[in-house]
C-alpha cells in the first residue's frame, strides 16, 4: 500500500505546474507530503477547515449529497481538494503555468 501511496504521489507531482502534493489526516495532521515542513502543516491546517466547511454546506443544501472534490484558484496558486473519509488529498500548483 505504501508504494502505491509514493507511486501516486510522483505520478501527480510529475504533472507540469505540480509545486506539491499533501496527504492529511482527518485531524488534519499532514501525514505524507512532497513540501517542507513549514509549508506542509500551513495547507493541512487551512485547507482542513475549508474542507470541513465545504462539506457542512454541501449537507446543508442537500443532506442526501456529498463533498466530491473541491477547487481554488487564485492568481498564482490552484488547490485541488479531494477529501474521503479518512484521508485528504491537497495538489498545489502554478497557475502561471
Amino acid at each position: 500500500m505504501a508504494t502505491e501511496v509514493e507511486e501516486t504521489i510522483k505520478r501527480i507531482q510529475a504533472h507540469k505546474g505540480v509545486m506539491g502534493v499533501v496527504i492529511v489526516n482527518h485531524e488534519g495532521i499532514p501525514i505524507k507530503t512532497s513540501l517542507d515542513n513549514a509549508t506542509s502543516v500551513l495547507y493541512s491546517g487551512l485547507i482542513s477547515q475549508l474542507t470541513e466547511k465545504a462539506r457542512n454546506v454541501v449537507r446543508e443544501m442537500d443532506s442526501t449529497n456529498e463533498l466530491t472534490f473541491l477547487r481554488v484558484r487564485s492568481r498564482r496558486h490552484e488547490i485541488l481538494i479531494a477529501p474521503d473519509r479518512e484521508f485528504i488529498l491537497i495538489v498545489i500548483q502554478n497557475t502561471s503555468d
